[in-house]
């Protein structure tokens, strides 16, 4: 990302172009985190995970009999998770079981990737052309966007051809940043009909995003399938930080692009972004298309309220 403040920032932010357009996916290097913070991230958490987390995990696969399955599963990931929320309002230093060290890094590494999703955000407005700002507004809703991270350890799985560590999916909300381990892959996209690897890189922070965007470009950048691997060998660490609009913000198709656009190309819904996660709860695993003809079908009732309206 360093290139972007040189001669190379054309061309950067083609490559930039190309990804948002054409794969939904990118990594990022360079992007101003510093290398030890993101060791200290990835050592912390598989320590948090070892003292606290994996007991709970084991027995939850002895509960569930998930060990010795001879068919495959459909309905539960090979993954332990837990959640931090930053925006609107930090819960950081009230989950049970972290460390205060852990709990500072991780309020200070949170800090960090809001800053550069904004900064990717403003990147993507350019290379869309739209008003500098014009995506931070769209999720700005009445209270500011949500903002939390999603911190996933895969371990071990002794039937990884019967299980997946996470199953397929788009993400339903704005912007996701993730630091994944870079020993233990997993992480797949879905590319023409095919799963293709995101290969871990040092350091690098994957950026996708998810379901909004598709909806604010009007389809011009679409969220992906994506899905993680269980591996019978190596646990992998996955901390992904989820920037969305808030919970009153009414996404709908950006109106430079539609009078940009073709009028005959689909126009997609306008809608409140908390009615969204609501019909999303209970739809993650299936295909996003029915999820925006629901949407549709209910968006008379929605008024403007607090939008960007540039």
């Amino acid at each position: 990302m360093e290139t972007l403040n040189g001669a190379e920032r054309a061309v950067t932010m083609e490559k930039i172009k190309d990804a948002c357009e054409n794969w939904g996916f990118l990594e990022l290097v360079n992007h101003g985190i510093s290398h030890e913070m993101l060791d200290k991230v990835e050592r912390m958490t598989k320590d948090h995970y070892k003292k606290c987390m994996e007991q709970r995990f084991n027995e939850m696969v002895a509960a569930k009999g998930l060990e010795g399955v001879n068919a495959e599963v459909t309905d539960i990931d090979w993954e332990s998770t837990f959640y931090l929320r930053h925006l609107p309002n930090s819960n950081v230093y009230e989950v049970p079981d972290l460390e205060d060290e852990y709990r500072d890094l991780m309020n200070d590494f949170a800090g960090k990737l809001e800053k550069l999703t904004e900064e990717i955000l403003d990147l993507m407005c350019e290379n869309l052309g739209l008003e500098k700002g014009y995506l931070k507004k769209a999720f700005y809703g009445s209270k500011g966007p949500n903002f939390g991270t999603k911190v996933s350890n895969y371990p071990p799985c002794p039937t990884p051809d019967l299980i997946q560590g996470l199953r397929a999916h788009t993400d339903a909300g704005g912007i996701v940043l993730l630091f994944q381990d870079d020993k233990v892959n997993g992480l797949q996209l879905l590319k023409d009909g095919q799963w293709v690897d995101v290969p871990p890189m040092r350091y690098s922070i994957v950026f996708t995003f998810g379901d909004q965007i598709e909806v604010i470009t009007n389809g011009k950048y679409k969220s992906v399938m994506h899905r993680v691997n269980a591996k019978k060998y190596g646990a992998r660490m996955s901390v992904a930080s989820f920037y969305n609009p808030g919970d009153d913000a009414v996404i709908y198709p950006a109106p430079t692009l539609l009078e940009n656009e073709a009028t005959e190309r689909k126009q997609y819904p306008k809608f409140v972004f908390d009615d969204y996660m609501k019909l999303y709860a209970g739809s993650k695993f299936e295909a996003k298309e029915p999820r925006f003809e629901a949407m549709k079908a209910v968006e008379t009732n929605v008024s403007l309220g607090p939008v960007a309206t540039a």
